[in-house]
């Protein structure tokens, strides 16, 4: 049985649990298991350091005053992460993706090339 600690009374419960046992918290979204439920420190916000409030996507009703939040994202971490996916791309990889994205440059790339080969051989 895996544990957390409960962010109010700092008791030890068990990680699928909804609500703590000793002081009530809730611990889960909606009270289902699945869906963790992000808590701010005692003076933050959130939103301070969440990737939907940086980009401005986020409709979350408290924002930007947001305590706790489902949604939260932590705009350090993905930052991180796309860092980390960025560099472990090959060289395959970024090529096939530059090709997928200008297809049409290149259709047309070989299309002038095709005339081009065919004036040249009628004159």
């Amino acid at each position: 049985m895996a544990t957390v600690s409960c962010p109010r009374c700092h008791q030890a419960v068990d990680s699928q649990a909804i609500t703590c046992p000793y002081c009530r918290t809730t611990l889960k979204a909606f009270g289902h298991p699945g869906i963790p439920l992000h808590r701010a420190s005692k003076d933050e916000y959130l939103c301070d350091s969440c990737t939907y409030h940086a980009d401005d996507t986020c409709n979350f009703p408290q924002r930007p005053y947001a305590k706790d939040c489902t949604l939260y994202q932590n705009i350090e971490e993905s930052k991180l992460q796309s860092q980390q996916q960025l560099a472990h791309q090959s060289f395959g990889v970024t090529v096939k993706s530059w090709v997928k994205r200008n297809q049409g440059l290149l259709l047309l790339l070989g299309l002038v090339l095709i005339c081009l080969v065919i004036a040249l051989s009628t004159s």
